[in-house]
């Protein structure tokens, strides 16, 4: 999808910092700037590296200084901010940036017009840059490209006395050596330093100056009436590829990624592009990952198993898919998957409830897209301990109770996905029964009661629970005066909250709800907690409704359940919508409308991504990771059943049919 930005996007230093651009390198590492050529967070880097995929990063080139220089005057065409000294204002010069798969800037100030392209290569930790420069202004001109450079792991600190080497055409700090490869005139440089101003983490009330380093730039001239190109690579790697090379393959890849997805509409073929930035490779298991988000999350097994059904299965990637699972498969302890991998020779973290249960549905998806039964045999001792563990009690206070349901949580453990703890308060305290988590588990004791035949087991044990679970969840969770779901059953005042999390008992392949209480459901989401980027996590009408996020980490995180806006249950709302509207083309017609604010969404922000979350009463700008999987993923799933309905129509259909 090509996404233009004008003029009219960055007429001043403040509006060019308000989206960015991101490239990734299918290791975890990845380049992002704002769109006007600057580091605007501490998080940003031309070349964020991975040397252990797909965590330990290392912020290398954290942003590029570019001086034109026309007849003996100098000319930024980077723009930055900085803490001790004037602004630089490229964006004056910048007539375009286009983003189509690779970020494209054109310049143009005093007759030169200059063209810059990035990419990174695929799995290596190399960068190019290619300037295309046509000079016309009457004399000989010329550019210097400075890179400003840190050499630390991604969020540290840059300490002045770290020492930086250029020699043999490499930089050499930190026990790392980043190699050069280029056609310009290098020329090493005495050490420099300066301090950049971070505006976009100031206000999240993060670090608001960060120092970089300079030891070396690259010149080029160019006569009047020239025109030549300036490749820069920039690589961790002993084998270096062409720029030409790199620039082809990576371009060549994303046009790939979006004829594989199969998908139509062009913010679905975006999206299917975008999905790619978070699928990796994890060194500790030797499989692919998916990360939560850029530029601050990791790897968890929530957000992966929330995130792969679109992420992988919509879009064709099902060797990805299998790897994922397979990880998960080898790491399941007492019926439970981890929310977070083992780093450093470090046990994996279980503390979720609902990683397990969603790994027993992204196994039926799987299988349903795959006929992979072959897997699904290895698999089945796994989800039959998770059931069985579930069902006795194991870690977290997960347990199934005497009428079926499923409760959890205990002490200060947060299990759910509202898992936010401040010291020794939980802003949004969910111990008991989620409404979600046994939305969850009906929906397992369903997949394993189907799959049972096939693996030559008796599925009438799951069968029996379900249809307990299910008269359970009727009683205790339906209000029939408000038409809705209880979220949570605790004997606390937070039961009758009007969340978001009602949605997935709807949205799940086995629902338990009438087809009258599950339209009650969407019409009361849809009137309460509906925006058109996200949903509201909590009712504005509710007196704990936190409007805006924003400011110090506390203050953060005692909005962050409490009203704030996601993107990715979106997913579930409409494909609720469609289910509850029997897909009639009144219905789909309905979603198509409501898809086109995504549009600018993906324009707003990070350029060809979804973000984690929006302010909760007027959600115009994105805030927190500005690049997030499950959003992405959840989004994707919506375009494939509005183009083919059938591919999701795999858990109540199944059970009528038989």
């Amino acid at each position: 999808m090509r996404l233009l930005y004008g003029k009219q996007d960055f007429r001043d230093g403040v509006r060019g910092q308000e989206s960015c651009w991101l490239l990734t390198n299918g290791l975890g590492g990845f380049s992002s700037q704002n769109l006007i050529g600057g580091a605007s967070r501490n998080d940003h880097a031309v070349l964020m590296a991975c040397t252990v995929p797909p965590n330990q990063r290392w912020n290398l080139i954290h942003r590029l200084e570019e001086v034109l220089t026309v007849q003996g005057c100098n000319v930024h065409l980077s723009s930055q901010r900085f803490a001790d000294a004037p602004e630089e204002e490229g964006w004056k010069h910048l007539s375009c940036v286009e983003v189509d798969g690779l970020p494209r800037w054109r310049y143009q100030t005093q007759g030169v017009q200059v063209e810059k392209v990035l990419a990174l290569d695929w799995e290596q930790n190399t960068l190019v840059v290619r300037y295309e420069v046509e000079n016309e202004s009457g004399s000989a001109c010329a550019l210097t490209v400075t890179p400003w450079l840190q050499f630390v792991p991604k969020g540290r600190d840059l300490d002045p006395g770290q020492p930086f080497v250029f020699r043999d055409h490499a930089v050499e700090s930190a026990g790392l050596r980043m190699r050069l490869f280029t056609n310009g005139r290098v020329e090493p440089l005495a050490i420099r330093f300066q301090t950049l101003q971070y505006d976009y983490d100031v206000c999240d009330g993060r670090r608001a100056q960060g120092l970089t380093a300079a030891n070396h730039r690259i010149r080029f001239t160019l006569s009047d009436g020239g025109r030549r190109k300036l490749e820069i690579v920039y690589s961790l790697e002993e084998n270096v590829p062409s720029a030409s090379s790199i620039l082809r393959g990576a371009q060549r890849r994303l046009r790939r990624l979006e004829k594989q997805s199969g998908l139509y509409h062009p913010a679905a073929r975006q999206l299917a592009v975008s999905a790619d930035a978070f699928i990796v490779q994890r060194q500790s298991t030797g499989a692919k990952t998916i990360l939560a988000g850029y530029p601050f999350f990791e790897d968890w097994g929530r957000d992966t198993m929330i995130a792969l059904p679109g992420c992988t299965l919509t879009t064709g990637r099902f060797e990805d898919a299998r790897s994922i699972l397979e990880t998960f498969l080898e790491h399941e302890r007492g019926g439970l998957m981890p929310n977070l991998f083992p780093e450093g020779g470090h046990e994996p973290l279980y503390n979720t409830v609902d990683a397990a249960l969603l790994f027993v549905n992204c196994v039926w998806l799987y299988v349903q897209r795959t006929e992979d039964w072959e897997f699904v045999r290895r698999a089945w001792p796994v989800m039959k301990r998770i059931v069985e563990s579930y069902r006795h009690g194991t870690d977290y206070g997960i347990h199934m109770d005497s009428d079926g349901l499923i409760a959890a949580g205990q002490d200060l453990d947060q299990v759910t996905w509202m898992d936010v703890r401040i010291g020794e308060i939980l802003p949004t305290p969910r111990h008991g029964k989620p409404v979600e988590i046994n939305a969850y588990w009906y929906n397992a004791l369903r997949i394993l009661e189907h799959l049972a035949p096939r693996m030559e087991e008796s599925g009438e044990e799951y069968a029996a629970l379900a249809e307990q679970v299910r008269e359970s969840f009727a009683r205790e969770f339906w209000m029939e005066e408000k038409g809705a779901l209880r979220d949570l059953v605790s004997g606390g005042p937070e039961d009758v909250q009007i969340r978001c999390n009602q949605i997935w008992a709807v949205s799940m392949p086995f629902s338990m709800l009438s087809a009258e209480q599950e339209k009650q459901v969407v019409h009361t989401v849809l009137r309460e907690l509906y925006t058109p980027v996200g949903l509201r996590t909590l009712s504005p009408c509710d007196p704990s409704f936190h409007p805006t996020y924003g400011g110090e980490q506390e203050q953060r995180d005692l909005a962050y359940h409490q009203g704030t806006v996601w993107p990715f249950p979106l997913g579930a709302f409409y494909l609720s919508y469609l289910k509850v509207n029997n897909y009639t083309l009144r219905a789909v017609k309905q979603v198509r409308e409501w898809l086109d604010a995504l549009i600018p969404a993906l324009r707003e922000g990070c350029a060809g991504q979804l973000p984690e979350i929006y302010d909760g009463e007027n959600p115009t700008a994105s805030r927190g990771c500005f690049a997030q999987a499950w959003s992405v993923g959840e989004l994707l799933r919506v375009y494939e059943a509005l183009e083919r309905p059938q591919a999701w129509e795999t858990g109540e259909k199944v059970r009528k049919d038989r």
